[in-house]
């Protein structure tokens, strides 16, 4: 699977982190050469960061040691209206020369101290090399003029320059939590039809949506897909049909009467469609879209509906996600995921194996491709399970190994609240539906796994991605001010 028409970026670089040195300028006069060591320290880590951080670095000059230059940075860092603040305490510095970066930004800000080695030369040390090594001496200090101020740090990291992955590894995962803010905060997700019948744990206020994440909520009508239909040449959707040839299997039939195989003329309508799909997430500069229409009788909107699955599926697997029953919600966790790294698929709970204690899990409609154990696979649909139409449909297994779900869900008070959760996608065989079903092991087992998840008060849709990403979701909740919940 190496086509580029649906290889999702594999860095989200978009997060813009303001980095600031601090000091103090009374040691600079009393001990020679320690500003210059620091500096050095200061340069160690921005590279060492830059090499390591999926967002766009922006470091503040030198070392902020008054609160004068403090008052500065933070109007800098303002402009540049950074996502996430990173003070780097390079020895010893008051609170005053931080507390007005934090407050002119209004970002949320990580603390960081890294000794530039693990222990001083005790026998050689001298007043100076412990400045050198004073870098967390002040993290309280300022932790707590921060918490005074209603801007506590996000987090604080502690331990060395060199050689240290337990702090450079949450340092970079704050850095990507950034881009993935970034990213929702700038987002235009498409809106089009309405929610799946009766679903009432899908509804959603796009109003809420754009003052809890940023991102805008851009109502579509099906006319606006069906005139991009209709202008697609016959050399666009015939390149469409090839690049859907490639990338897709079209296994013979399996037991279900309903899965056909599927031939080039299944597929002249599906390409038509994808091609129509294609122009408008670029005329409305979409990151996202949620969709569903019933349709009537066979009428154009049917046909559209039902022919979206693989224009859709390309799509999310550009980054783009794509989720059926207008589900809003489950756009957005799907977005997060992909911004994750991890893809981000359309699922839900299947039925459960209890024999060999696995849930399937997966659903019908887009999915993003990147995430599927070998080549996806099409089959030919004479119904659509619990819609109108029919048409070619998408079926895999995820990737083997470990796999994460994240739902986005509501609260009593109307508050989004994000549920998620650990497992394993295993091996063994799915059933030839033309759906995605993949054998999901959770502990301690599926039953009492279940149980837990259901008591957490998720909507029944959730982004299914590969690697284990909770920690993440946390820290992006976390940034977020909402709700997390993690079933184990």
């Amino acid at each position: 699977m190496t086509t580029e028409a649906y290889v999702e970026s594999p860095t989200w670089t978009s997060g813009r982190v303001g980095v600031v040195a601090v000091g103090h300028y009374v040691y600079w006069p009393q001990f020679e050469g320690l500003r210059e060591r620091l500096l050095g320290h200061r340069d160690t880590f921005l590279a060492e960061l830059g090499r390591r951080a999926q967002a766009t670095i922006l470091p503040a000059e030198g070392l902020c040691d008054t609160s004068q230059r403090a008052a500065e940075v933070g109007e800098e860092l303002a402009r540049a209206r950074v996502d996430l603040v990173i003070v780097y305490v390079a020895t010893y510095t008051p609170s005053a020369h931080v507390l007005p970066i934090i407050r002119r930004t209004g970002a949320p800000a990580l603390v960081v101290g890294l000794q530039p080695t693990a222990a001083m030369d005790y026998g050689r040390a001298t007043t100076a090399l412990q400045l050198e090594h004073d870098n967390v001496t002040s993290l309280p200090e300022i932790a707590g003029a921060m918490a005074r101020a209603g801007q506590a740090p996000i987090d604080v990291v502690v331990g060395t320059l060199h050689d240290d992955e337990r702090a450079w590894g949450r340092i970079a995962a704050w850095c990507q939590v950034a881009t993935v803010v970034h990213e929702l905060a700038n987002a235009r997700i498409g809106l089009l039809g309405h929610v799946y019948e009766g679903m009432l744990d899908m509804n959603s206020d796009p109003t809420m949506v754009e003052a809890a994440f940023g991102a805008h909520v851009e109502h579509l009508e099906m006319e606006d897909l069906a005139v991009r239909v209709e202008g697609v040449s016959e050399d666009e959707w015939r390149a469409k049909r090839e690049e859907i040839t490639r990338i897709f299997s079209c296994p013979a039939p399996g037991a279900d009467p309903v899965a056909r195989q599927v031939r080039d003329e299944d597929l002249v309508w599906p390409a038509r469609v994808a091609c129509g799909m294609d122009r408008l997430v670029a005329d409305f500069g979409l990151g996202g879209l949620a969709y569903y229409y019933r349709g009537l009788d066979d009428n154009l909107y049917e046909r559209l509906h039902a022919g979206m699955i693989i224009g859709n599926s390309l799509i999310t697997s550009r980054g783009v996600p794509c989720a059926g029953e207008l589900d809003l919600k489950n756009c957005l966790a799907m977005f997060i995921m992909s911004r994750l790294g991890a893809g981000g698929s359309f699922a839900e709970f299947h039925p459960i194996d209890f024999a060999e204690d696995f849930a399937l899990v997966g659903h019908d409609g887009p999915h993003h491709l990147q995430i599927a154990e070998g080549r996806p696979a099409l089959r030919l649909l004479s119904v659509l399970h619990g819609k109108r139409g029919s048409g070619p449909s998408v079926e895999y297994t995820l990737k083997q190994g470990p796999i994460t779900m994240l739902g986005l869900t509501q609260t009593h008070a109307g508050r989004f609240k994000m549920v998620v959760a650990e497992g394993e996608s295993a091996p063994g065989p799915i059933p030839a539906t033309g759906n995605t079903n993949t054998r999901g092991r959770f502990q301690p087992d599926v039953r009492t796994f279940l149980e837990r998840w259901t008591m957490a008060g998720p909507t029944h849709h959730f982004a299914l991605g590969v690697g284990h990403v909770a920690d993440q979701v946390e820290r992006l909740a976390r940034y977020l001010g909402i709700e997390c919940v993690r079933v184990a």
